[in-house]
């Protein structure tokens, strides 16, 4: 045999190997997925134990009455009628009689298993969003910086309406199918038991496509729940972005990519489809087959005297009866696929923990002076091996007003992202007035430590409503004398409705300019110990900008303050100036020292002012 022979022999037992190993990873995964979904399923029923319960016997006495039917109707046929013939109709209108009393005990407890059950899947989907909305809250800034918003989303809607069909029509489907199932095998066995070992051979076949019917399916709806993800996704992204999708007539790429999308999702809907058709049709051909045999051999028998021919009639009434439910157990299956694939993506989001967790033993700090440290402190973002901000130490007394300034990429939002907790170092500590953030309850941190960025975020509502955001028992005088103090009462008092003008989704109602003013406002009443504006002065106008420069010198006395902005007429209010480069504090002092240093500040300082000659 020749090398080359050997060495495709070997690749190809590699191959092997690593195919198994794939297969048996992919097998593992999928078990324990099925295991978290289940967990979660678990804890979200717990609380509803005694309601469902009643629920079951609701559906589990529907299911005796309704089993009931053919055995009288068999009584009728057999005892009834010839004994009405005799003259006795006594039997005829017991069966009769019972046969109505069972529908109407049929409706009623249906009626009530719907009613309760219905009420239990309500308050259980209303606990699971509020889950998800309060973990989602919950979880740091730097979840929610790679897990985009609207996977979140998908989470939030379609995936909870995956679960909500599985409890208004699945959990339905499967009581009624598995009860009846189960009582009319016992029937069967009851009327003629060598009628019923027909039955029982169909039973190999029904279990194997069974079993390759709830594998399929489950790998199926895997794939439309992560299919259905990427196009809300892809939507929220291209809405979100809308001004800058038409200015740069993006609307074509954007269709391209929600096709392709589509046409996932449309291929894993076929997939099910097609797993869900193929059972369907095979548990059918089976039921039919044995429903052949059945009425053959009974017919034989019935002719030949061994068997009563109201006995063939209620069995075979039964045997159809016995495969119908077999659709609707494959309807379950269905329905539960897809919320158990659900359940997978949401459980996979609750069992996130947060990366800047709240302490267990938290250090009391109501009235922070605003002393910053940072101790011997390294950064690099999780998931990444580059590291952002290289060990340093750096002391900011209460009451200093610090500028950092830096190319971008500097490291200047990262340190101002590590002063508000947002994000924890890799090593080292950030303490505020010498106690670990680490340490510090975020009620007491966000009270401590307020944050204005560029984007200026407003949420729909007031304008008062978004000022007094750090606030809310602030009174309207209040909010009114934090706006006047950053010179923003003068156009919110011009607005329609004042205070109460509602500035819609984002702000839309408002310009940049004044969006970063309520900002400011809000900041301010808020009345932290320590301020960071992140380019807070980037959306404002020349004249604007001057307002509030003014207005910040009075704000920012007896606070310290971190202010990132490339104006140097904002940084020149600063006490003291941080240059960074690659992480690293190259130049430290005040403005009036670095421009007389001819550093990197002074260049900087000079460009700034030669543009405005």
């Amino acid at each position: 045999m020749s090398d080359q022979v050997v060495v495709h022999q070997q690749e190809e037992e590699w191959r092997g190997v690593a195919a198994e190993e794939i297969q048996e990873i992919s097998h593992s995964t999928g078990l324990r997925l099925q295991a978290r979904s289940r967990r979660l399923l678990g804890s979200l029923l717990r609380p509803h134990v005694g309601r469902t319960s009643l629920a079951i016997g609701a559906v589990i006495g529907g299911n005796l009455a309704n089993l009931a039917g053919p055995l009288l109707i068999a009584a009728a046929i057999d005892r009834g009628i010839p004994a009405a013939l005799d003259g006795g109709a006594s039997i005829l209108v017991w069966c009769v009689v019972g046969y109505a009393l069972c529908a109407g005990l049929t409706t009623f407890l249906r009626w009530a298993f719907l009613r309760i059950s219905g009420r239990v899947g309500q308050d259980l989907l209303l606990d699971l969003r509020g889950r998800i909305f309060r973990h989602s809250q919950r979880l740091s800034v730097g979840f929610h910086e790679s897990y985009t918003s609207g996977k979140v989303i998908s989470r939030l809607t379609s995936d909870v309406d995956a679960l909500q069909d599985l409890l208004e029509e699945g959990l339905d489907s499967l009581f009624n199918a598995a009860l009846s199932v189960a009582g009319i095998a016992i029937i069967l066995v009851y009327l003629d038991a060598p009628l019923a070992l027909v039955v029982v051979a169909g039973f190999l076949p029904a279990y194997l496509i069974w079993r390759w019917f709830r594998r399929r399916s489950m790998e199926a709806y895997r794939g439309t729940r992560g299919a259905i993800a990427k196009i809300i996704v892809q939507f929220v992204e291209s809405m979100n972005g809308i001004r800058a999708v038409q200015a740069f007539r993006r609307q074509p790429r954007n269709e391209q990519i929600m096709k392709g999308f589509n046409a996932q999702f449309r291929d894993a809907n076929t997939d099910a489809l097609g797993v869900m058709a193929t059972f369907t049709a095979t548990i059918r051909t089976i039921g039919n087959v044995s429903l052949a045999i059945v009425l053959a051999w009974g017919a034989y028998r019935v002719a030949g005297g061994s068997l009563e021919l109201g006995v063939l009639t209620a069995f075979t009434v039964y045997l159809r009866r016995f495969y119908d439910p077999f659709d609707e157990l494959a309807m379950f299956a269905n329905a539960y696929s897809s919320a158990t694939a659900a359940l997978e993506k949401i459980s996979g989001v609750l069992e996130e923990e947060p990366s800047v967790p709240e302490p267990s033993s938290p250090v009391a700090l109501p009235h922070a002076r605003g002393a910053i440290r940072f101790a011997e402190v390294e950064f690099q973002y999780p998931g990444t091996k580059r590291q952002v901000l290289p060990r340093f130490s750096l002391d900011v007394p209460a009451g200093q007003t610090v500028a950092l300034v830096g190319a971008t990429g500097a490291g200047k939002t990262t340190l101002a992202k590590l002063v508000s907790r947002f994000y924890d170092p890799s090593a080292g500590s950030v303490q505020l007035d010498g106690v670990d953030l680490r340490s510090v309850a975020d009620t007491d941190l966000r009270r401590a430590v307020v944050m204005v960025t560029q984007e200026n975020f407003l949420f729909s509502g007031s304008v008062a409503d978004n000022i007094a955001l750090g606030r809310p028992s602030a009174t309207r005088a209040e909010i009114e004398a934090a706006a006047a103090e950053v010179g923003a009462h003068e156009f919110i008092a011009a607005l329609p409705d004042g205070y109460d003008t509602d500035v819609r989704k984002r702000g839309g109602r408002l310009s940049a300019g004044q969006r970063q003013m309520v900002a400011f406002a809000r900041a301010f009443l808020a009345d932290p110990a320590v301020l960071v504006l992140d380019e807070a002065t980037s959306s404002l106008d020349v004249p604007t900008e001057r307002a509030v420069q003014a207005a910040l010198e009075t704000v920012l006395a007896d606070r310290t303050a971190f202010i990132i902005a490339h104006r140097l007429s904002t940084v020149l209010i600063a006490d003291r100036v941080l240059v960074l480069d690659g992480g690293i504090v190259v130049e430290d002092g005040s403005p009036e020292e670095l421009i007389g240093e001819r550093g990197r500040f002074a260049a900087l300082h000079t460009a700034w002012r030669d543009s405005l000659a």
